[in-house]
């Protein structure tokens, strides 16, 4: 079992920036992170590899968020610029520990507990 620990939401203003963590106890193939605003469903927003050599990332997200990893601490982050209102949501981290969709949330075994970010002014 993996568990998984999420940090650094908060409110920012447009324009603004935050980072995420995610500290995993054990090992994975793949973390990702996902999202969900209030009456919408949830969506993929970026996910790497258990080696850090390959990421995705959503349309929405490309060019302002980054997400790397620190093999050493065991954690992952989401390095958000340029945060928009529409970036508001409860976002989740998740690690899956075999082989399966990067894109889908049901692909994913273990969730952390989810961290608010707003995004007003």
């Amino acid at each position: 079992q993996v568990q998984l620990v999420e940090s650094g939401g908060g409110l920012v203003q447009p324009g603004g920036s935050l980072r995420l963590s995610c500290a995993a106890s054990g090992r994975w193939l793949a973390m990702a992170w996902f999202r969900q605003a209030p009456g919408k469903e949830r969506e993929f927003v970026a996910a790497i590899s258990g080696s850090g050599a390959t990421t995705y990332y959503a349309d929405s997200v490309k060019g302002r968020f980054t997400i790397s990893r620190d093999n050493a601490k065991n954690t992952v982050y989401l390095q958000m610029n340029s945060l928009k209102p529409e970036d508001t949501a409860v976002y989740s981290c998740a690690v899956r520990i075999r082989a399966g969709s990067w894109f889908t949330s049901q692909s994913y075994d273990y969730w952390g507990q989810g961290t608010q970010v707003t995004v007003s002014s």
